[in-house]
């Protein structure tokens, strides 16, 4: 028997995380749902199975129905059509948490809208494992999921992401890894501090930590193999010249109170805000 209990669901929607590697990542209340559902719903049937079989979670006469990305609005309702009979539906993406980058978007929002209960067994997540490994800030981060496959969609898809405030995080293929970070280099600057992480918590769990230039270069020379997240530093704050900024504040201020050019500008440039409130006074008076 495996480590897990039979608990009394309410009908509803249970997003299940599942791991994105190493198989024992996965929680004792995720086994619990998956041992207690009335209906178990995946991205990956046979994979579903498959992890059910390693934590020795019965399936018995429970029916395992297929949801992907590619699933149309008939799959879902036979879904929907379980919840409103009065069951338990648990969905579980290939492996991570659904909906982050993986199917189910369409399901939460449908279940959601209809009233009933829609709830998450928290788990495995390829975003914030990579994070916390990456040694890049993490107070503020952006995920921005797979970029274009074509050069010029995927440099217009970084340049929209470019003045973030926070570290960027992608998930790519390793076909295409060495060409996105070439790209990234050229949009981002190759000096911009990046990590390339792969197969995490898997038996060839690698990280690369360097500029956007080495690693595009290290990839190319030595491709990757696995699933692998992207990190890249974010932004540095723009070194502004006094006349610079009184030129930003004196535009603002045709339009804008003293306050709210104050604000803009200072977020603008990264400057003290006091500092730039006394200069907006002083413009302000001189007319």
């Amino acid at each position: 028997m495996g480590n897990h209990q039979v608990v009394n669901l309410q009908a509803g929607l249970y997003f299940v995380a599942t791991p994105i590697g190493t198989a024992r990542d996965i929680t004792l209340r995720a086994l619990d749902i998956l041992a207690s559902a009335d209906v178990i719903a995946a991205e990956d049937t046979r994979s579903m199975k498959r992890l059910l079989e390693i934590h020795g979670v019965p399936l018995g006469d429970r029916p395992v129905l297929s949801y992907h990305d590619h699933s149309g609005e008939k799959a879902r309702a036979k879904l929907m059509a379980h919840i409103a009979d009065g069951r338990s539906v648990a969905y579980a993406s290939e492996a991570g948490t659904p909906l982050i980058a993986d199917p189910g978007y369409h399901l939460s929002r449908a279940a959601a809208e209809e009233g009933y209960l829609v709830t998450s067994a928290p788990g495995p997540s390829a975003i914030i494992t990579a994070l916390s490994l990456a040694g890049l800030p993490t107070d503020a981060f952006f995920f921005a999921g797979f970029l274009p496959n074509t050069r010029k969609a995927r440099m217009t898809s970084i340049e929209a992401v470019a003045d973030v405030p926070g570290t960027l995080v992608f998930y790519e293929s390793p076909k295409r890894v060495a060409a996105m970070l070439a790209d990234a280099a050229d949009v981002l600057g190759g000096q911009r501090q990046a990590v390339m992480a792969r197969e995490l918590t898997k038996k060839f769990e690698e990280l690369r930590r360097g500029t956007l230039d080495e690693l595009a270069q290290g990839a190319a020379e030595v491709p990757p193999k696995g699933e692998i997240v992207v990190l890249v530093e974010k932004a540095k704050a723009k070194v502004a010249s006094p006349e610079e900024i009184e030129a930003a504040l004196r535009g603002a201020l045709e339009t804008q109170s003293v306050r709210d050019a104050t604000a803009e500008v200072s977020q603008a440039f990264g400057e003290n805000k006091r500092k730039i409130y006394q200069l907006a006074l002083k413009l302000r008076e001189a007319g």
